[in-house]
């Protein structure tokens, strides 16, 4: 990994990308040690606005605490992807939600269906930002699991960690086996 990795995370209010951002930066800055920022912005909507949150993640001093061209690119609507998939680095990584995205306008995107995860494997919909931090951790190595799922039992109440737990573990699961599928020989002709 860089010196320097930008992450942003956008949804709509109400699907916990603010959370999803600041578990994230205390997976990297608390349990891994590292320089880390985050910002966030949302809409004055209670749900359904426009809710965004950027993690830097630095192994060096950080400069400038915002997401100036993303690496990584986590989108939990339509609407997030269509306004940020633009700034992604070339060569980043854009991770969606399959069940709310439809429209990619590129095909390099990672598009695995958390919201259904969460509601068939945790029985919570709502969990669907954990299942997301889980495969993205998954997915690019940015910090390890261990480091996140401290940080997810660090902010999540008693009641729902049980939830979480399974949510971390689906969303794992399902990245993997993307991973697999992508790795996989394909027959040829």
């Amino acid at each position: 990994m860089g010196e320097r990795v930008e992450i942003r995370l956008a949804g709509s209010g109400g699907q916990g990308v603010i959370l999803a951002g600041v578990i994230l930066a205390e997976a990297a800055g608390v349990y891994e040690g590292r320089e880390v920022a985050q910002t966030q912005s949302y809409g004055p909507e209670a749900r359904g606005g426009a809710s965004r949150a950027e993690v830097v993640i630095s192994d060096g001093e950080i400069d400038y605490p915002r997401a100036m061209q993303p690496d990584i690119l986590l989108c939990l609507s339509q609407r997030a992807c269509d306004a940020y998939v633009f700034d992604v680095k070339p060569g980043g990584m854009v991770v969606v939600d399959s069940g709310l995205v439809q429209h990619l306008p590129t095909t390099r995107a990672v598009a695995l269906p958390f919201t259904e995860i969460a509601r068939r494997e945790v029985g919570e919909g709502m969990m669907a930002n954990i299942v997301a931090l889980a495969a993205l951790v998954t997915l690019t190595g940015v910090v390890s699991l261990r480091s996140l799922e401290a940080a997810v039992a660090a902010r999540i109440p008693p009641g729902h960690r049980e939830a979480a737990r399974k949510a971390l573990e689906a969303g794992a699961a399902a990245a993997r086996e993307y991973l697999n599928r992508r790795e996989a020989p394909r027959p040829t002709a």
